[in-house]
C-alpha cells in the first residue's frame, strides 16, 4: 500500500501543478461554480442530522473572540532546532493560556475550556512528520492539565488522520497519560450519515472519534500551502477529520474550509486553538519536502478564534517570505481568500485591525 503521505503529496503536486488566469478570476470561478453545484444539491438535499455538541450543564466555555495571545521565549529550541525543550514548552503553554484567561495556574486555566463531564478530541497535526509537527512537549502538558483539572483519562482521545501523521507529534500510546487514547481515522471511521456540506456541491463524512465527542482542543501549525496558501487552525480541524479532505482543494480550497469550519460538528466543539510556533514553513508546504524553508520561531499562541489565529498566522508567513525576497502568497495566485470567507460566515474576525493580538516574551 503507498504510503500515506506519498498520496497527500501526488494530490499536492497534481494541483498546485493546475495554472490559474489570477486570483480574482479564481474566486469568481470558485463562488460561481460551488454555488451552482449547491443549488442543485439543495433541491433534493434533506435537512442535514443535527449533531451539534452541547457543553456540559451548567458549564459555559471561556471564549474571547477576536484576541490571539502570543508568547516568545528565546533558546526554547534543543540544540537540533527542531524539538522545543519540555521544560520551555509548559512554561511558554502555562503564560499563554495565563494571558488568555486571566489565571496563572495551568490546570486552572485549562478548566476554563473543558468540564470533567467533556469527552475531549484532542487534534494535532503530524502530516508532515517529525521535523515540522506539533510538537509532544506542548500537547502532553495540556492533556495532563485536563486530567488533573478533573477530566477523566479514559475522556480524552489525541486523533489524527494517518499512523504516520500520529507518529509525526512522536505522541504515542506509551507515552500518554495512562486511560488516554490515541487514534487514527484513515479516511474511514466515521458513523455519521453522509452530509452535503452547502456551498459546495460535495457530501462528507466528520470522523467519528470528532462526532462522539464534546469538545475539540485544537493543535495547529503556523504553514505554508502549496493548495489554499496557508494551513493553521481551520484547515487542520476541516482536512484533518473528515473522510474525503482531498474533495474539498479545488479552487485554492476557498471557500471550502470555511463552509466546512462552518458545520455543527466542528463549530459546536471548538473550545480552543493553541498554534506551535517553535517553527515555521513559510515556503513550500505543507510537507516537509523543502527544510530550506522551515525556520524557528520559538513561540506559542493562543485564542478561542481559529478565523483571527489564522489570520494572524498568514501575517507570519508573509513577513518570513517578505525578508526572503519570495513574492506574496496573493501575487503567485494562492492567497488564503477561505480566511476572509470563515469570517464573513461569522466563525470569527479575519479583518486585522479589529483582532487584539497581545506578545509578550519571556
Amino acid at each position: 500500500m503507498a504510503d500515506d503521505r506519498d498520496l497527500e503529496t501526488q494530490r499536492e503536486d497534481a494541483l498546485s501543478r493546475r495554472s490559474f488566469v489570477g486570483a480574482a478570476a479564481v474566486a469568481a470561478a470558485a463562488v460561481t461554480t460551488l454555488g451552482a453545484k449547491a443549488a442543485l444539491a439543495g433541491k433534493a438535499a434533506a435537512a442535514p442530522q443535527n449533531l451539534a455538541a452541547q457543553p456540559p450543564a451548567g458549564f459555559t466555555p471561556f471564549a474571547s473572540p477576536g484576541t490571539v495571545v502570543k508568547v516568545s521565549k528565546a533558546d526554547s529550541l534543543m540544540p537540533n532546532k527542531l524539538y522545543p525543550k519540555a521544560d520551555d514548552a509548559k512554561a511558554m503553554l502555562t503564560r499563554v493560556l495565563a494571558e488568555l484567561t486571566g489565571k496563572t495556574d495551568l490546570v486552572e486555566a485549562v478548566k476554563l475550556f473543558v468540564h470533567p463531564e467533556d469527552k475531549v478530541c484532542v487534534k494535532p497535526n503530524g502530516i508532515a512528520l517529525s521535523e515540522m509537527s506539533t510538537n509532544k512537549e506542548l500537547i502532553l502538558p495540556f492533556i495532563e492539565a485536563m486530567i488533573a483539572g478533573g477530566v477523566p483519562a479514559a475522556n480524552i482521545t489525541v486523533l489524527e488522520q494517518y499512523s504516520s501523521f500520529l507518529a509525526g507529534t512522536r505522541i504515542h500510546a506509551g507515552n500518554v497519560p495512562a486511560g488516554v487514547k490515541v487514534a487514527v481515522h484513515n479516511n474511514a471511521d466515521a458513523t455519521m450519515d453522509y452530509r452535503m456540506i452547502p456551498g459546495t456541491g460535495v457530501q462528507t463524512k466528520f470522523v467519528r472519534v470528532l462526532t462522539e465527542s464534546t469538545a475539540l482542543i485544537n493543535f495547529a501549525l503556523i504553514k505554508d500551502h502549496s493548495i489554499c496558501g496557508y494551513t493553521g487552525a481551520l484547515k487542520n480541524m476541516t482536512h484533518g477529520c473528515t473522510i474525503n479532505p482531498h474533495d474539498f482543494h479545488v479552487h485554492h480550497a476557498s471557500p471550502q474550509i470555511a463552509l466546512l469550519a462552518a458545520q455543527d460538528v466542528i463549530k459546536s466543539r471548538l473550545r480552543l486553538t493553541i498554534t506551535d510556533a517553535f517553527k515555521v514553513m513559510y515556503h513550500g508546504g505543507p510537507l516537509n519536502k523543502y527544510p530550506q524553508y522551515r525556520a524557528p520561531y520559538e513561540a506559542v499562541y493562543a485564542s478561542t478564534d481559529p478565523v483571527a489565529m489564522d489570520r494572524i498566522g498568514w501575517e507570519v508567513v508573509e513577513d518570513h517570505r517578505k525578508k526572503r525576497g519570495l513574492r506574496t502568497l496573493s501575487a503567485e495566485g494562492r492567497e488564503p481568500a477561505y480566511i476572509q470567507a470563515a469570517g464573513d460566515l461569522g466563525l470569527g474576525v479575519a479583518d486585522r485591525a479589529a483582532i487584539r493580538l497581545r506578545e509578550v516574551t519571556i
